[in-house]
């Protein structure tokens, strides 16, 4: 694979973990990585089960200052970011270098901005 192409994937119908899995290892190759509409990821299972998961997720906090973290992300692209990122070693060089690799492009809010009048039908 040559390090200078750029990977674009639509990550509509595809499954959260196997996406993020396939992108984790490309931007570990060396690979730049660009994941366009984020909003239309699968996680497999239950909608209530998973929403119970996440929600449990956003109670987890500091308890001296809530605002040193940890961060819950609620954009779909940054909770596809916060993914692959407990996939790759995020504490390395190696690793970080990596992440830098990964770009989105959320094209409903794009869209949206730029005129599109349609957002609240999809």
């Amino acid at each position: 694979m040559a390090e200078g192409q750029v990977l674009v994937l639509d990550g509509r119908g595809h499954l959260l973990g196997r996406l993020a899995a396939i992108v984790a290892k490309q931007v570990l190759l060396g690979r730049k990585v660009v994941v366009v509409r984020c909003e239309g990821i699968n996680i497999s299972g239950n909608f209530y089960r998973n929403k119970l998961k996440y929600l449990a997720f956003l109670r987890k906090r500091m308890n001296t200052n809530p605002s040193r973290g940890p961060y819950h992300f609620r954009a779909p692209s940054r909770i596809f970011w916060r993914t692959v990122r407990g996939m790759l070693p995020h504490k390395t060089k190696r690793g970080q270098a990596a992440l830098e690799r990964l770009k989105f492009a959320y094209l409903g809010r794009l869209a949206h901005e730029v005129g599109w009048k349609y957002q609240a039908v999809t």
